[in-house]
């Protein structure tokens, strides 16, 4: 671990993880720009970089990302990213009142603790969890990917129907190609192009940065708004460490917590934060009018998620949230395998992100102290501009994978796709991590079944496998349960007032 932060702490690593902080903050609070899109347009710059600096720099884009969003979300109650939608709830009101600048800096304060206190629990666990989890075999790790993918369908925004049929699309779309098994073509109707499948960074640029593009384009939102800018300092007092410090901890360890679940996402981490701060304040009735513990809750735990998603990440190549699956993209396209091995094979890796989590929050927390009112000024850039030059990066990226328009067709065509399956209403981050995940879940299948000789029930005989897929079963059927339960439960007698 120390050997990481020696090595991060270099020049040539450390102006990556500073650019991409700074970068990730910026898009952040541009609202309709997210994390996830800018680490999807960065991905194919990162091929002739080192695997270090190229992962240093997407772990700044992420962390500057989530936290860049409280901004707007403060100053005109337009969340940057859908993690800092719950700060709106108090933050704008707060600014509303002229409480701008503390609005800001707790947020800031905040958003710093959480990070801190999840890096703890990632520098901790990732360790010991990768060496647990090289006791896994294809049937546990084949477990393991249906219970992330089934969590994800269920857990995502919409209902259970449409989670699962996302899902079950984007591992739909990752059959074309080569059968590694046998050899054979598989779902390429003929076409030379598709025998190496669909390349995974068109498809993550269309999904996420096409998608976003033609949904502006489809509704005119291309005008600007400018947002009132803070002009005293940001008042932080150390008082406030000791009024806030229970309402940051509990708030981290809800973020963490929520953030290991697959598919739960730092949206929901906030919004459980928020709901936690609010049942146990002595005023609740002051939450959602400018109340400063509410902006506290919410930023604490969205920071905090990104810790606790990167867990299963580096320690299993589970990915949490479609942010985590484009980053275990960037591994593999770096010839790394994401998981338990990573600690083994690649160290300065797997140790370069623990560690560059912990540099970026810091340095988060210096360049919004110090830039928050010219980082707010994003907000005056008139949104033809700024996604017309995106759209030029989109298609440069998908080009350069291999040289082929093959792949900007294939970029557009999701970018379509994706748009359909927001307009009907279908989560886009089952679908991605279904993509993802498909590929492993079907290797791993195959590799059980040659060692059992096709024997299905050896699976009865591995313990973690089984209670893997007891836990997916579980989470399939509870809402179905929960759902019929409440149909057939009788409704309460109406109380009549004497």
């Amino acid at each position: 671990m120390i050997d990481a932060f020696v090595a991060l702490l270099t020049i040539e690593p450390m102006l990556f993880l500073v650019f991409g902080v700074a970068l990730g903050i910026v898009v952040g609070a541009i609202p309709g720009l997210t994390a996830t899109m800018l680490i999807a347009l960065t991905l194919p710059l990162t091929f002739y970089m080192s695997s270090v600096n190229a992962v240093t720099l997407l772990i700044g884009q992420y962390v500057g990302g989530i936290s860049g969003g409280l901004i707007t979300a403060i100053l005109l109650r337009m969340p940057g990213t859908p993690a800092s939608i719950v700060t709106t709830f108090d933050g704008y009101p707060m600014s509303q009142n002229g409480l701008t600048e503390r609005a800001l800096a707790l947020g800031i304060m905040a958003s710093v603790a959480g990070g801190i206190v999840s890096w703890v629990f990632l520098a901790a666990l990732s360790p010991s969890l990768a060496r647990f989890a090289l006791q896994f075999g294809p049937w546990e790790y084949f477990g393991l990917v249906m219970m992330a993918l089934v969590m994800l369908a269920v857990l995502a925004q919409g209902t259970l129907l449409r989670g699962l049929l996302a899902a079950a699309l984007g591992m739909a779309f990752a059959l074309p190609g080569i059968d590694s098994s046998i050899g054979q073509q598989r779902l390429t109707f003929g076409y030379t192009t598709l025998l190496s499948g669909f390349a995974l960074l068109p498809v993550l640029i269309g999904a996420f940065a096409i998608s976003q593009i033609l949904r502006d384009a489809s509704t005119g939102s291309a005008g600007q708004v400018r947002a009132p800018r803070p002009k005293r300092r940001l008042p932080v007092y150390l008082s406030d460490f000791r009024r806030f410090g229970p309402n940051m901890l509990r708030s981290s360890v809800i973020g963490t917590w929520i953030g290991l679940l697959p598919g739960i996402g730092s949206n929901i981490a906030a919004l459980v934060s928020y709901s936690t701060a609010r049942q146990m304040s002595d005023t609740p009735e002051e939450f959602g009018k400018g109340h400063d513990h509410g902006v506290v809750a919410g930023e604490t735990a969205n920071n905090a998620s990104i810790g606790g998603a990167l867990i299963p990440m580096i320690t299993m190549g589970i990915p949490g949230s479609a942010t985590e699956a484009i980053l275990i993209g960037a591994l593999i396209i770096h010839n790394l395998q994401p998981g338990p091995l990573l600690f083994q094979n690649a160290p300065e890796v797997a140790y370069g992100i623990i560690a560059a989590y912990l540099v970026a929050n810091i340095l988060m927390l210096f360049m919004m102290w110090g830039a928050v009112r010219w980082i707010a000024r994003v907000t005056e850039i008139p949104r033809a501009a700024l996604f017309s030059t995106i759209l030029v990066f989109c298609v440069v990226g998908s080009f350069a994978i291999n040289n082929s328009w093959f792949d900007v067709y294939v970029m557009i065509a999701f970018g379509v796709i994706g748009l359909t399956l927001e307009w009907a209403r279908i989560p886009l981050a089952p679908f991605v991590i279904g993509f993802v995940l498909s590929p492993i879940a079907e290797e791993q299948l195959r590799a059980a079944f040659m060692r059992s000789d096709g024997d299905v029930s050896e699976i009865l005989t591995r313990p973690w496998a089984l209670v893997f897929l007891v836990v997916a079963l579980v989470t399939l059927v509870a809402p179905t349960l929960a759902a019929v339960y409440r149909r057939r439960r009788p409704p309460r007698p109406e109380v009549t007032r004497q």
